[in-house]
């Protein structure tokens, strides 16, 4: 069951990745969803460098708080550090996830701080 699970997140990532890409004007927005916490980064794919990050593990505020919350935060941290970066659009990369419960809340409030995707 669990393997099934693995490969099925697996194709459907690679199936997103083929159709989409970050650039330096338009970088990529990657979400990665772990059991307890939840990552996001800013990439640019065709010089392969990260370009802003946010996690909820470094953020003390949002250990305390659900895991919904926790995304609802790093969406908005990742928005303001993008900002800062002066990137205005992304391309949003769900990493083979539904885009459903966290991913979404992340996503979200990322458009509410003002990211365009």
């Amino acid at each position: 069951m669990a393997l099934d699970k693995v490969l099925r997140r697996a194709k459907i990532k690679r199936r997103i990745r083929k159709k989409i890409s970050g650039t330096a004007m338009v970088p990529r927005l990657s979400v990665y969803r772990s059991n307890k916490q939840i990552y996001a980064q800013i990439i640019d794919d065709i010089s392969g460098k990260t370009l802003a990050s946010a996690a909820s593990l470094k953020n003390e505020a949002a250990q305390k708080v659900a895991k919904l919350n926790q995304a609802t935060m790093v969406g908005k941290l990742i928005a303001d550090k993008a900002k800062k970066a002066g990137i205005e659009t992304v391309v949003f990369d769900r990493n083979g996830y539904l885009y459903h419960g966290r991913v979404k809340s992340l996503a979200e409030s990322a458009r509410e701080a003002g990211l365009k995707f």
